[in-house]
């Protein structure tokens, strides 16, 4: 008798997902700093057109980068195929972890600005909040510094996080 080896429905779905819920590792630099200025950009908008809704685009780009990198996120995606190569396509590989442990803080950030206005209705805090993500989206794209991968750096010092999760990360510096 032979034996059907077709592969189930749930198998299907998850060869096709495999990829798809990850975060790339090492990140390219310059990529991050675009997506960096393009967050910047639309926190600013937000803050000067009181577009607050807009700030649902924000917080999804945040949470589609911290579950796949780039992949479905529209900011990562320009930066990725569209900016890096048509500005030199200039390769400066850091590590990816604390990429996206900054990443979760600004998703973090952005749930909060949607809760402050829209369930709080406090517009004030609201803005500051958004101006927070915005000024250190702002410290990456200028500067390339990234203040959560220095957090990142410190909690892997402080035992908080695994030294085997990024032992290039473990040295703060690294990320200046």
């Amino acid at each position: 008798m032979k034996r059907d080896l077709k592969p189930s429905r749930s198998t299907i779905i998850l060869r096709a997902t495999k990829g798809l819920f990850s975060f790339p590792h090492p990140v390219n630099e310059m990529a991050a700093r675009w997506v960096a200025s393009m967050v910047m950009v639309l926190s600013i908008t937000i803050i000067l057109t009181d577009l607050y809704w807009l700030g649902f685009f924000l917080t999804y780009g945040f949470l589609a980068r911290v579950l796949t990198g780039p992949k479905l996120s529209p900011m990562g995606l320009i930066a990725t195929r569209i900016l890096v190569p048509r500005f030199g396509n200039i390769q400066k590989l850091v590590a990816g972890p604390p990429k996206r442990f900054a990443q979760s803080i600004g998703l973090f950030l952005s749930i909060i600005f949607l809760i402050l206005i829209y369930i709080l209705g406090l517009t004030g805090p609201a803005k500051v909040i958004l101006a927070t993500i915005g000024l250190f989206a702002g410290l990456e794209c200028v500067l390339g510094f990234c203040a959560g991968c220095v957090i990142f750096g410190y909690l892997i010092k402080c035992g908080l996080i695994p030294e085997a999760t990024c032992k290039r990360c473990a040295d703060f510096r690294f990320n200046l």
